[in-house]
């Protein structure tokens, strides 16, 4: 009995990963696009360094529609974006990609699929694996920003800059709050993530 649960959940998986985006999925990703585009622009004012809802609802992303659409609804905000848009924090327009904080971007869209993709392989859900998946997903963003700050700042527009400095202002007094929003994601996920699934499966069986 259990061989056959395990053959049918890997032949659900595969249908899953080979279908194509349905109405409802589509408008989910449309969802989270304008949620992390809002996000964008709500400022949490906290001393020192201010920071935005935006990697909340990146996060939320892939960890509530999967890796697959949570990653897409990010890229689509990126697109957007860079085709002029001015959904970014500073604006919009492909000239973006030479501003340092562009990598955080893309940071973001790996993030979702990573989280997602490791949320998508666990059975039952707990917050603290959860936090522990986000704090995963925190590091990959920094990571992608901070290699992306450098390489821009010292090889591109020539302002350069050392790594203390670096590390100081993008890492240390930015990722505070950002911690925050982990615990944060963690929290709702547990609490919204059922009703995510049974909308997707829903979805399938139409």
């Amino acid at each position: 009995m259990e061989k056959r649960m395990t053959v049918e959940t890997g032949k659900k998986k595969k249908l899953t990963a080979g279908r194509r985006i349905g109405t409802r999925e589509m408008v989910l990703c449309g969802v989270f696009t304008t949620l992390i585009a809002v996000g964008a622009f709500i400022k949490v004012p906290v001393p020192v360094v201010p920071f935005t809802l935006q990697f909340l609802f990146t996060m939320l992303a892939g960890l509530l529609l999967g890796a697959r659409l949570g990653a897409m609804s990010v890229g689509v905000y990126i697109l957007l974006g860079l085709c002029g848009i001015p959904i970014f924090a500073e604006g919009g327009g492909f000239w973006y990609i030479l501003k340092p904080s562009f990598g955080y971007l893309l940071g973001f869209m790996l993030a979702a699929y990573v989280t997602g993709r490791l949320v998508e392989r666990r059975g039952r859900l707990t917050t603290g694996w959860v936090m522990a998946v986000n704090f995963l997903g925190l590091f990959i963003v920094y990571a992608a920003g901070m290699i992306y700050y450098y390489m821009i700042c010292n090889y591109v527009i020539d302002t350069p800059i050392a790594l203390g400095p670096l590390f100081l202002y993008c890492f240390v007094l930015a990722v505070p709050g950002d911690i925050c929003l982990c615990i944060l994601a963690a929290i709702l996920t547990i609490r919204v993530r059922p009703v995510f699934q049974k909308m997707t499966e829903e979805g399938l069986r139409k």
